[in-house]
């Protein structure tokens, strides 16, 4: 299958997305897709067999190189803060996090975070740098976002308990993590700019309702910590997308305001892909459009065809937007789902070239 769709790959055209112009052809976009999708699709499995430069040079080829094979023109690598705090594990649910008072807040260790953050993600960076194909980059940086840092540190229900039993520690929680996200990306900027065709964070501040917390309190304490992000990197010249899932058109006016270059994740469940280029398309750049679930419950006949009646009209309809799926690939979409649309994609780009 690698060798079934190998192109040469351009992150110029990605990147024309993220200014909002309409790129010379279809790219391709995925907030990630897991390794053992990957695996499954291939038909042999890709694991990170040790540390050593040559172990971590061996995995990366084999998973961008299935990106490249696929027709993308850049990967997604995100550093993971949350994987490095220590007591990592709130953010999945079950238990309470680290921080749940001010003394707890106070003792907890965020003066060692970036030391284990970067002796921890370094060698895979620089792994990436050595095996990147010619005309392909990165997207990504640091990984988890400010109120999913908060969600570890604390733990989603006692976060909620703690806006309201103390608000300060609540306002400090938030300036804290602000803090640290401004010294690890600031870093990962000065290091690794020209890894990365662009720069993203993945924040997920809504479900299918509404956002999880009330919009006046991300406006308030969330939304400033991303303005500190965006600033640096858009004072390195380059660009910045948000992914963030859920139902959050009550505060993307504020989330605009903080200076996207463009958005990505979009369910049908919560609005058409249509809303979003009717509401943004002049403003922001837009990824995504084909939901997941559609990937999962048609045949690969039927989901070609939808991807390239939707693709072939998102296409004509927008300035800069990349297809993808809505959200990300796990590993259990169908190798058949994620099939139909790439070679819908590749469609779209033969038929442009006629």
């Amino acid at each position: 299958m690698s060798g079934e769709l190998e192109f040469q790959p351009d992150y110029r055209q990605i990147l024309q997305v993220l200014n909002n112009r309409r790129p010379d052809r279809l790219p391709l976009y995925e907030h990630h897709i897991d390794a053992p999708f990957i695996s499954k699709a291939l038909g042999k499995e890709i694991l990170l067999q040790g540390n050593k430069p040559a172990d971590l040079d061996a995995y990366y080829s084999e998973l961008i190189n299935f990106w490249k094979s696929m027709g993308y023109d850049a990967f997604d690598y995100e550093a993971a803060i949350c994987d490095i705090l220590p007591d990592h594990g709130a953010i999945l649910g079950g238990r309470p996090g680290p921080i749940q008072t001010r003394a707890d807040f106070e003792k907890y260790p965020f003066d060692n975070i970036p030391h284990i953050f970067w002796e921890t993600y370094t060698p895979h960076l620089e792994s990436i740098a050595r095996v990147l194909p010619q005309g392909m980059k990165a997207y990504g940086g640091c990984g988890y976002g400010i109120f999913e840092t908060s969600q570890d540190l604390v733990g989603y229900e006692y976060l909620c308990i703690m806006l309201f039993s103390d608000p300060d520690l609540f306002t400090d929680l938030f300036l804290r993590i602000g803090d640290l996200y401004d010294s690890l990306w600031s870093e990962m900027i000065k290091r690794y700019s020209d890894l990365f065709v662009f720069f993203r964070m993945g924040d997920d501040l809504g479900f299918k309702n509404s956002t999880l917390l009330a919009p006046e309190t991300i406006i308030q304490h969330i939304l400033p910590q991303y303005k500190r992000v965006i600033d640096h990197v858009h004072q390195a010249g380059k660009k910045f997308l948000l992914h963030s899932c859920g139902n959050i058109f009550p505060i993307m006016e504020d989330i605009l305001a903080c200076g996207i270059d463009a958005k990505h994740s979009n369910e049908d469940q919560i609005a058409p892909f249509d809303k979003w280029i009717d509401l943004y398309n002049d403003r922001i750049g837009l990824f995504g459009g084909i939901d997941v679930d559609i990937l999962c419950q048609n045949s690969y006949d039927e989901i070609f065809r939808q991807v390239l009646e939707a693709g072939t009209i998102y296409r004509s309809k927008t300035n800069g937007w990349g297809l993808g799926s809505g959200n990300s690939i796990p590993e259990y979409v169908p190798v058949d789902g994620f099939m139909g649309m790439i070679h819908a994609a590749m469609e779209i780009r033969k038929r442009e070239l006629r």
